[in-house]
């Protein structure tokens, strides 16, 4: 199973922080490289515990369908997704959130694996592990520039 591990630091306040990061709608600000829409399940706003949400999006020139549900929430520390159906044979990424300071460390913890026996191996372990490291950073990127300014009231202020 591939394994990717990412810590960014955000100065702003860890209930902010937790709130964007299961943001269906900043989600989808942060892949437009992927024309990433929700297309079935929380298509908009908070995604929370038991809930689950359908992406679109074109990787490697594909339209692809991925669907998670949040299995686990404790907010505003952690929450997990974990992928019911898409391309991995499986998927769990795990977000956590911790106050330090005058911000909030942000981490993720994202777990897959690919179909396709020794075959998928390598090609998570040669390519698609840092396509999607690259992935999670212009996510977290985005999160941090949108919690660090007044742009989040529009995804958590109705």
């Amino acid at each position: 199973m591939a394994r990717i591990y990412l810590e960014v630091f955000i100065e702003a306040p860890v209930e902010r922080v937790f709130d964007l990061s299961r943001s269906i709608d900043l989600h989808m600000q942060s892949a437009s490289q992927t024309n990433e829409k929700a297309v079935r399940g929380k298509t908009t706003g908070l995604i929370g515990l038991n809930e689950t949400v359908t992406w679109r999006a074109r990787h490697f020139g594909i339209y692809q369908y991925l669907t998670v549900k949040i299995t686990d929430f404790q907010s505003p520390f952690s929450f997990t997704d974990v992928m019911l159906k898409g391309a991995f044979a499986s998927m769990n990424h795990r977000h956590t959130f911790e106050a330090q300071g005058s911000g909030t460390k942000m981490t993720d913890v994202f777990e897959f694996r690919s179909p396709f026996g020794w075959i998928g191996r390598a090609v998570d372990f040669i390519y698609l592990k840092e396509y999607m490291k690259q992935f999670l950073i212009v996510r977290n990127n985005e999160i941090k520039r949108v919690a660090e300014s007044d742009a989040w009231q529009k995804f958590l202020i109705n």
